[in-house]
Protein backbone atom coordinates (compact mmCIF):
# COMPACT_ATOMS: atom_id res chain seq x y z
CA UNK A 1 0.00 0.00 0.00
CA UNK A 2 1.36 3.39 -0.96
CA UNK A 3 2.11 6.15 1.52
CA UNK A 4 -0.54 8.28 -0.18
CA UNK A 5 -3.16 5.58 0.44
CA UNK A 6 -2.17 5.20 4.07
CA UNK A 7 -2.33 8.97 4.59
CA UNK A 8 -5.73 9.10 2.87
CA UNK A 9 -7.16 6.35 5.06
CA UNK A 10 -5.69 7.97 8.19
CA UNK A 11 -7.21 11.31 7.25
CA UNK A 12 -10.61 9.71 6.72
CA UNK A 13 -10.45 8.00 10.10
CA UNK A 14 -9.54 11.28 11.79
CA UNK A 15 -12.37 13.07 10.00
CA UNK A 16 -14.89 10.40 11.01
CA UNK A 17 -13.58 10.53 14.57
CA UNK A 18 -14.06 14.28 14.58
CA UNK A 19 -17.65 13.92 13.43
CA UNK A 20 -18.34 11.27 16.06
CA UNK A 21 -16.74 13.41 18.77
CA UNK A 22 -18.74 16.43 17.67
CA UNK A 23 -21.89 14.36 17.81
CA UNK A 24 -20.91 13.14 21.26
CA UNK A 25 -20.42 16.70 22.43
CA UNK A 26 -23.80 17.68 21.04
CA UNK A 27 -25.45 14.83 22.87
CA UNK A 28 -23.81 15.94 26.10
CA UNK A 29 -24.60 19.60 25.51
CA UNK A 30 -27.63 21.22 27.00
CA UNK A 31 -30.71 21.54 24.83
CA UNK A 32 -31.92 24.95 23.69
CA UNK A 33 -34.80 24.65 26.17
CA UNK A 34 -32.36 24.02 29.03
CA UNK A 35 -30.23 26.97 27.96
CA UNK A 36 -33.32 29.17 27.87
CA UNK A 37 -34.16 28.16 31.44
CA UNK A 38 -30.63 29.06 32.49
CA UNK A 39 -30.93 32.36 30.66
CA UNK A 40 -34.12 33.22 32.60
CA UNK A 41 -32.47 32.44 35.92
CA UNK A 42 -31.64 35.76 37.60
CA UNK A 43 -28.62 34.12 39.23
CA UNK A 44 -26.98 33.88 35.79
CA UNK A 45 -24.47 36.71 35.34
CA UNK A 46 -24.74 39.14 32.43
CA UNK A 47 -21.50 37.78 30.98
CA UNK A 48 -22.84 34.23 31.13
CA UNK A 49 -26.13 35.36 29.60
CA UNK A 50 -24.31 36.55 26.49
CA UNK A 51 -22.39 33.25 26.24
CA UNK A 52 -25.66 31.33 26.51
CA UNK A 53 -27.25 33.43 23.77
CA UNK A 54 -24.26 32.74 21.51
CA UNK A 55 -24.73 29.00 22.12
CA UNK A 56 -28.45 29.24 21.41
CA UNK A 57 -27.73 31.19 18.23
CA UNK A 58 -25.39 28.46 16.98
CA UNK A 59 -27.85 25.70 17.84
CA UNK A 60 -30.68 27.51 16.04
CA UNK A 61 -28.69 27.85 12.84
CA UNK A 62 -30.11 24.52 11.66
CA UNK A 63 -33.57 26.17 11.78
CA UNK A 64 -32.20 29.13 9.79
CA UNK A 65 -32.83 31.35 12.80
CA UNK A 66 -30.41 34.16 13.56
CA UNK A 67 -30.15 36.31 16.69
CA UNK A 68 -28.25 39.51 15.91
CA UNK A 69 -24.91 40.26 17.54
CA UNK A 70 -26.25 43.65 18.59
CA UNK A 71 -29.13 42.00 20.44
CA UNK A 72 -26.75 39.61 22.19
CA UNK A 73 -24.30 42.34 23.19
CA UNK A 74 -27.11 44.49 24.63
CA UNK A 75 -28.94 41.63 26.34
CA UNK A 76 -29.39 41.91 30.09
CA UNK A 77 -32.24 40.34 32.05
CA UNK A 78 -32.15 43.32 34.40
CA UNK A 79 -33.81 45.26 31.58
CA UNK A 80 -36.90 43.13 32.02
CA UNK A 81 -39.46 44.19 34.59
CA UNK A 82 -38.50 42.80 37.99
CA UNK A 83 -39.83 39.31 38.55
CA UNK A 84 -41.12 38.99 34.97
CA UNK A 85 -37.95 37.74 33.31
CA UNK A 86 -39.47 34.41 32.39
CA UNK A 87 -38.41 31.94 29.73
CA UNK A 88 -41.56 32.80 27.80
CA UNK A 89 -40.90 36.56 28.01
CA UNK A 90 -37.34 36.13 26.75
CA UNK A 91 -38.54 33.97 23.87
CA UNK A 92 -41.11 36.59 22.89
CA UNK A 93 -38.48 39.31 23.07
CA UNK A 94 -35.99 37.37 20.94
CA UNK A 95 -38.62 36.85 18.26
CA UNK A 96 -39.85 40.45 18.32
CA UNK A 97 -36.46 42.14 18.39
CA UNK A 98 -34.93 39.88 15.73
CA UNK A 99 -37.92 39.51 13.42
CA UNK A 100 -38.01 35.74 14.01
CA UNK A 101 -41.26 33.94 13.34
CA UNK A 102 -42.27 31.75 16.31
CA UNK A 103 -43.00 28.56 14.42
CA UNK A 104 -44.30 25.44 16.13
CA UNK A 105 -40.86 23.82 15.87
CA UNK A 106 -39.14 26.88 17.35
CA UNK A 107 -41.60 27.14 20.24
CA UNK A 108 -41.07 23.51 21.18
CA UNK A 109 -37.30 23.79 20.82
CA UNK A 110 -36.95 26.94 22.93
CA UNK A 111 -39.86 26.61 25.36
CA UNK A 112 -40.61 22.91 25.49
CA UNK A 113 -44.22 23.49 24.42
CA UNK A 114 -46.22 25.11 21.63
CA UNK A 115 -47.03 28.73 22.47
CA UNK A 116 -50.16 28.84 20.30
CA UNK A 117 -51.27 32.22 21.61
CA UNK A 118 -48.02 33.97 20.70
CA UNK A 119 -47.89 32.29 17.30
CA UNK A 120 -51.40 33.51 16.56
CA UNK A 121 -50.60 37.02 17.78
CA UNK A 122 -47.48 37.05 15.64
CA UNK A 123 -49.50 36.15 12.56
CA UNK A 124 -52.18 38.74 13.26
CA UNK A 125 -50.23 41.62 14.74
CA UNK A 126 -46.57 41.21 15.54
CA UNK A 127 -45.30 40.60 12.03
CA UNK A 128 -46.71 43.95 10.99
CA UNK A 129 -45.36 45.78 14.04
CA UNK A 130 -41.90 44.27 13.62
CA UNK A 131 -41.85 45.34 9.94
CA UNK A 132 -42.71 48.87 11.02
CA UNK A 133 -39.88 48.81 13.55
CA UNK A 134 -37.36 48.11 10.81
CA UNK A 135 -38.51 51.12 8.75
CA UNK A 136 -39.19 53.66 11.51
CA UNK A 137 -36.87 55.07 14.12
CA UNK A 138 -38.49 54.53 17.52
CA UNK A 139 -39.19 57.63 19.60
CA UNK A 140 -38.49 55.81 22.85
CA UNK A 141 -36.62 52.65 23.65
CA UNK A 142 -38.96 50.46 25.66
CA UNK A 143 -37.87 47.75 28.02
CA UNK A 144 -37.09 44.41 26.45
CA UNK A 145 -39.97 41.93 26.48
CA UNK A 146 -42.56 44.69 25.97
CA UNK A 147 -45.08 44.58 23.13
CA UNK A 148 -48.63 45.80 22.74
CA UNK A 149 -51.80 44.65 21.02
CA UNK A 150 -54.31 47.49 20.60
CA UNK A 151 -52.58 49.31 23.49
CA UNK A 152 -52.97 46.30 25.81
CA UNK A 153 -49.66 45.21 27.26
CA UNK A 154 -49.24 41.50 26.73
CA UNK A 155 -45.84 40.76 28.21
CA UNK A 156 -43.77 42.36 30.92
CA UNK A 157 -44.23 46.11 31.13
CA UNK A 158 -47.79 46.54 32.35
CA UNK A 159 -49.31 48.22 35.39
CA UNK A 160 -50.74 45.76 37.88
CA UNK A 161 -53.75 46.54 40.04
CA UNK A 162 -55.09 44.54 42.97
CA UNK A 163 -58.85 44.71 43.53
CA UNK A 164 -60.65 43.69 46.71
CA UNK A 165 -64.29 43.70 47.67
CA UNK A 166 -65.41 46.67 49.79
CA UNK A 167 -66.80 44.03 52.13
CA UNK A 168 -63.26 42.87 52.95
CA UNK A 169 -62.48 46.29 54.42
CA UNK A 170 -65.83 46.36 56.22
CA UNK A 171 -65.98 42.84 57.65
CA UNK A 172 -62.28 41.99 58.09
CA UNK A 173 -60.50 45.30 58.80
CA UNK A 174 -57.44 43.74 60.44
CA UNK A 175 -56.74 41.32 57.59
CA UNK A 176 -57.48 44.04 55.03
CA UNK A 177 -55.15 46.51 56.73
CA UNK A 178 -52.38 43.90 56.91
CA UNK A 179 -52.66 43.38 53.17
CA UNK A 180 -52.96 47.02 52.09
CA UNK A 181 -49.98 47.95 54.28
CA UNK A 182 -47.85 45.52 52.28
CA UNK A 183 -49.21 46.80 48.97
CA UNK A 184 -48.51 50.39 50.04
CA UNK A 185 -45.01 49.43 51.12
CA UNK A 186 -44.19 48.10 47.65
CA UNK A 187 -46.05 50.69 45.60
CA UNK A 188 -48.76 48.34 44.31
CA UNK A 189 -51.99 50.04 43.22
CA UNK A 190 -55.15 48.67 44.81
CA UNK A 191 -58.86 49.47 44.60
CA UNK A 192 -62.08 48.30 46.20
CA UNK A 193 -64.97 46.82 44.21
CA UNK A 194 -68.46 48.22 44.65
CA UNK A 195 -71.66 46.19 44.54
CA UNK A 196 -70.29 42.86 45.79
CA UNK A 197 -72.13 40.48 48.09
CA UNK A 198 -69.15 38.47 49.32
CA UNK A 199 -65.39 38.92 49.59
CA UNK A 200 -64.27 36.19 47.15
CA UNK A 201 -63.77 38.47 44.16
CA UNK A 202 -61.30 36.14 42.43
CA UNK A 203 -64.16 33.75 41.77
CA UNK A 204 -66.80 36.06 40.32
CA UNK A 205 -64.65 38.66 38.54
CA UNK A 206 -63.49 38.18 34.91
CA UNK A 207 -60.40 36.16 33.97
CA UNK A 208 -57.73 38.13 32.12
CA UNK A 209 -56.00 36.50 29.16
CA UNK A 210 -52.40 37.03 28.11
CA UNK A 211 -53.52 39.58 25.50
CA UNK A 212 -55.39 41.57 28.13
CA UNK A 213 -58.96 40.52 27.34
CA UNK A 214 -61.35 40.09 30.27
CA UNK A 215 -63.55 36.99 30.03
CA UNK A 216 -66.58 36.98 32.32
CA UNK A 217 -67.77 33.44 32.99
CA UNK A 218 -71.14 32.53 34.46
CA UNK A 219 -70.91 32.47 38.25
CA UNK A 220 -73.32 29.82 39.54
CA UNK A 221 -71.15 27.41 41.56
CA UNK A 222 -72.89 24.29 42.78
CA UNK A 223 -71.47 24.72 46.30
CA UNK A 224 -73.58 27.88 46.76
CA UNK A 225 -76.83 26.22 45.73
CA UNK A 226 -79.44 24.71 48.04
CA UNK A 227 -78.75 26.94 51.06
CA UNK A 228 -80.58 30.28 51.15
CA UNK A 229 -77.76 32.05 53.01
CA UNK A 230 -75.20 30.92 50.45
CA UNK A 231 -77.40 31.74 47.46
CA UNK A 232 -78.06 35.25 48.78
CA UNK A 233 -74.32 35.81 49.25
CA UNK A 234 -73.58 35.07 45.57
CA UNK A 235 -72.48 38.25 43.84
CA UNK A 236 -74.26 39.27 40.64
CA UNK A 237 -71.40 39.58 38.17
CA UNK A 238 -73.31 41.88 35.83
CA UNK A 239 -74.11 44.29 38.67
CA UNK A 240 -70.51 44.27 39.91
CA UNK A 241 -69.03 44.91 36.47
CA UNK A 242 -71.48 47.74 35.77
CA UNK A 243 -70.89 49.31 39.19
CA UNK A 244 -67.14 49.34 38.56
CA UNK A 245 -67.21 50.26 34.86
CA UNK A 246 -65.73 46.92 33.76
CA UNK A 247 -66.72 45.74 30.29
CA UNK A 248 -65.76 42.07 29.80
CA UNK A 249 -66.44 39.51 27.11
CA UNK A 250 -69.36 37.36 28.30
CA UNK A 251 -69.26 33.55 28.28
CA UNK A 252 -72.07 31.21 29.36
CA UNK A 253 -69.60 28.64 30.69
CA UNK A 254 -70.05 28.15 34.45
CA UNK A 255 -66.55 28.63 35.87
CA UNK A 256 -65.06 30.30 38.96
CA UNK A 257 -62.00 32.48 38.51
CA UNK A 258 -60.30 30.68 41.39
CA UNK A 259 -60.31 27.58 39.22
CA UNK A 260 -58.26 29.22 36.45
CA UNK A 261 -54.49 29.63 36.52
CA UNK A 262 -52.77 31.10 33.43
CA UNK A 263 -49.10 31.30 32.53
CA UNK A 264 -47.20 31.43 29.25
CA UNK A 265 -49.93 30.17 26.94
CA UNK A 266 -51.09 27.48 29.34
CA UNK A 267 -54.07 27.38 31.70
CA UNK A 268 -54.70 24.96 34.57
CA UNK A 269 -58.32 24.21 35.49
CA UNK A 270 -59.55 21.46 37.78
CA UNK A 271 -61.96 18.86 36.46
CA UNK A 272 -64.69 20.41 38.59
CA UNK A 273 -65.44 22.49 35.48
CA UNK A 274 -66.91 19.37 33.84
CA UNK A 275 -69.31 18.83 36.74
CA UNK A 276 -70.39 22.48 36.62
CA UNK A 277 -71.18 22.26 32.88
CA UNK A 278 -72.84 18.84 32.35
CA UNK A 279 -74.68 20.08 29.26
CA UNK A 280 -71.40 20.55 27.36
CA UNK A 281 -69.19 17.66 26.19
CA UNK A 282 -65.73 17.64 27.74
CA UNK A 283 -63.87 17.98 24.42
CA UNK A 284 -66.14 20.80 23.28
CA UNK A 285 -65.76 22.55 26.64
CA UNK A 286 -61.97 22.34 26.62
CA UNK A 287 -61.82 23.63 23.04
CA UNK A 288 -64.04 26.61 23.87
CA UNK A 289 -62.05 27.42 27.01
CA UNK A 290 -58.84 27.24 25.01
CA UNK A 291 -60.27 29.71 22.49
CA UNK A 292 -61.56 32.12 25.13
CA UNK A 293 -58.49 31.99 27.37
CA UNK A 294 -56.01 31.94 24.46
CA UNK A 295 -54.21 29.05 26.11
CA UNK A 296 -53.64 25.31 26.14
CA UNK A 297 -56.01 23.88 28.76
CA UNK A 298 -54.53 21.49 31.32
CA UNK A 299 -57.13 19.80 33.52
CA UNK A 300 -56.08 18.43 36.90
CA UNK A 301 -57.98 16.12 39.27
CA UNK A 302 -60.03 17.57 42.10
CA UNK A 303 -59.82 16.58 45.75
CA UNK A 304 -63.08 14.93 46.78
CA UNK A 305 -63.49 16.72 50.12
CA UNK A 306 -62.65 20.16 48.70
CA UNK A 307 -66.10 21.69 48.29
CA UNK A 308 -64.99 24.37 45.78
CA UNK A 309 -62.64 22.21 43.71
CA UNK A 310 -60.58 25.27 42.77
CA UNK A 311 -57.17 24.85 41.18
CA UNK A 312 -55.71 27.71 43.25
CA UNK A 313 -56.15 25.62 46.38
CA UNK A 314 -53.99 22.84 44.97
CA UNK A 315 -51.30 24.21 42.65
CA UNK A 316 -49.79 27.43 41.23
CA UNK A 317 -47.59 28.16 38.23
CA UNK A 318 -43.90 28.91 38.75
CA UNK A 319 -43.45 29.17 35.00
CA UNK A 320 -45.14 27.56 32.01
CA UNK A 321 -43.23 24.31 32.56
CA UNK A 322 -43.22 24.21 36.37
CA UNK A 323 -45.88 24.22 39.05
CA UNK A 324 -45.72 24.13 42.81
CA UNK A 325 -48.42 22.45 44.84
CA UNK A 326 -49.39 20.79 48.07
CA UNK A 327 -46.88 18.13 49.10
CA UNK A 328 -47.98 15.02 47.22
CA UNK A 329 -46.75 12.69 49.96
CA UNK A 330 -49.36 14.19 52.28
CA UNK A 331 -52.21 14.15 49.75
CA UNK A 332 -54.70 11.39 48.92
CA UNK A 333 -53.27 8.57 46.82
CA UNK A 334 -55.86 9.01 44.04
CA UNK A 335 -55.01 12.70 43.70
CA UNK A 336 -51.26 12.07 43.79
CA UNK A 337 -51.55 9.46 41.04
CA UNK A 338 -53.84 11.71 39.01
CA UNK A 339 -51.59 14.77 39.17
CA UNK A 340 -48.52 12.66 38.39
CA UNK A 341 -50.22 11.43 35.23
CA UNK A 342 -50.94 15.02 34.18
CA UNK A 343 -47.31 15.99 34.83
CA UNK A 344 -46.07 13.17 32.61
CA UNK A 345 -48.53 13.94 29.81
CA UNK A 346 -47.85 17.69 29.77
CA UNK A 347 -44.12 17.66 30.53
CA UNK A 348 -44.57 19.64 33.74
CA UNK A 349 -42.22 19.73 36.70
CA UNK A 350 -43.79 19.70 40.18
CA UNK A 351 -42.36 21.29 43.33
CA UNK A 352 -43.84 19.85 46.52
CA UNK A 353 -44.83 22.70 48.82
CA UNK A 354 -45.63 22.59 52.56
CA UNK A 355 -49.21 22.58 53.80
CA UNK A 356 -51.05 21.16 56.77
CA UNK A 357 -54.57 20.00 57.55
CA UNK A 358 -56.42 19.00 60.67
CA UNK A 359 -56.83 22.43 62.25
CA UNK A 360 -60.11 22.44 64.18
CA UNK A 361 -62.44 25.38 64.68
CA UNK A 362 -65.94 24.73 66.02
CA UNK A 363 -67.55 27.61 64.15
CA UNK A 364 -65.57 27.33 60.89
CA UNK A 365 -65.55 23.78 59.55
CA UNK A 366 -64.77 24.75 55.92
CA UNK A 367 -61.69 26.89 56.61
CA UNK A 368 -58.44 27.33 54.67
CA UNK A 369 -55.99 27.35 57.56
CA UNK A 370 -52.84 25.55 56.38
CA UNK A 371 -53.24 26.37 52.67
CA UNK A 372 -50.06 28.27 51.78
CA UNK A 373 -50.42 27.92 47.98
CA UNK A 374 -53.34 30.35 47.96
CA UNK A 375 -50.97 33.34 47.96
CA UNK A 376 -51.29 36.66 46.16
CA UNK A 377 -48.89 37.16 43.24
CA UNK A 378 -48.68 40.62 41.68
CA UNK A 379 -45.78 42.06 39.67
CA UNK A 380 -42.58 41.18 41.58
CA UNK A 381 -44.39 40.66 44.88
CA UNK A 382 -45.69 37.49 46.51
CA UNK A 383 -47.80 37.88 49.64
CA UNK A 384 -48.31 34.57 51.40
CA UNK A 385 -50.22 33.70 54.56
CA UNK A 386 -48.68 32.75 57.87
CA UNK A 387 -51.03 30.88 60.17
CA UNK A 388 -49.10 30.61 63.44
CA UNK A 389 -50.86 27.43 64.53
CA UNK A 390 -48.66 24.51 63.43
CA UNK A 391 -45.16 24.51 64.90
CA UNK A 392 -42.50 25.70 62.44
CA UNK A 393 -44.67 25.15 59.35
CA UNK A 394 -44.81 28.87 58.61
CA UNK A 395 -41.01 29.12 58.58
CA UNK A 396 -40.77 26.04 56.38
CA UNK A 397 -43.22 27.47 53.85
CA UNK A 398 -41.57 30.91 53.78
CA UNK A 399 -38.12 29.40 53.31
CA UNK A 400 -39.39 27.18 50.49
CA UNK A 401 -41.06 30.12 48.77
CA UNK A 402 -37.82 32.10 48.84
CA UNK A 403 -35.96 29.12 47.33
CA UNK A 404 -38.47 28.81 44.49
CA UNK A 405 -38.61 32.56 43.80
CA UNK A 406 -35.14 33.89 44.74
CA UNK A 407 -35.66 37.13 42.84
CA UNK A 408 -39.13 37.96 44.09
CA UNK A 409 -40.10 39.98 47.14
CA UNK A 410 -41.70 37.59 49.61
CA UNK A 411 -43.97 38.93 52.35
CA UNK A 412 -45.94 36.86 54.86
CA UNK A 413 -48.95 38.24 56.75
CA UNK A 414 -51.61 37.15 59.22
CA UNK A 415 -54.78 36.61 57.18
CA UNK A 416 -56.43 34.12 59.51
CA UNK A 417 -59.68 36.06 59.94
CA UNK A 418 -60.32 35.53 56.24
CA UNK A 419 -58.81 32.03 56.06
CA UNK A 420 -61.32 30.82 58.64
CA UNK A 421 -64.07 31.69 56.16
CA UNK A 422 -62.71 29.24 53.55
CA UNK A 423 -60.21 31.13 51.38
CA UNK A 424 -56.94 33.01 51.61
CA UNK A 425 -55.13 35.73 49.70
CA UNK A 426 -55.67 34.68 46.09
CA UNK A 427 -59.36 34.10 46.74
CA UNK A 428 -59.89 37.53 48.31
CA UNK A 429 -58.12 39.50 45.56
CA UNK A 430 -58.50 40.06 41.84
CA UNK A 431 -55.39 41.18 39.95
CA UNK A 432 -55.28 42.58 36.44
CA UNK A 433 -52.85 44.37 34.12
CA UNK A 434 -53.99 47.76 32.89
Amino acid sequence: MSIESILGITGSIIAIGGVVYSGYKCLKAKSVNQLMKQLADRRTSVKEQKKILHKINIMLAVNKVHISEKYISNFNTNNFNAGRCTQSAIFHDICLQNNIEPTYELCVKMLGYDDKVFRKQWTNDYAKSVTEKTTMKPKNVATQAESTDNNKTTLCNSKHVVYMSELLREKFPNACNNLTAILDKHGITYRFLKGTRDIWCRDYMPVQTVSGKLIQFRYEPSYLKGVKEYEESRSDVQEVCEANNIKPIISNINLDGGNVLICGGRAIISKRVFDENPEIGETELVDELSRLLEAEIITIPTINDDYTGHADGMVRFVDANTILGNNRNEEYKYWREGINQVLAEKGLQYIDFPFFSGYKDKTHKEHAIGLYVNYLEVANLIVMPKFGVSGNKDDEAITKMKEIFPNRIIEAIDFNDVALEGGVLNCATWTIRE
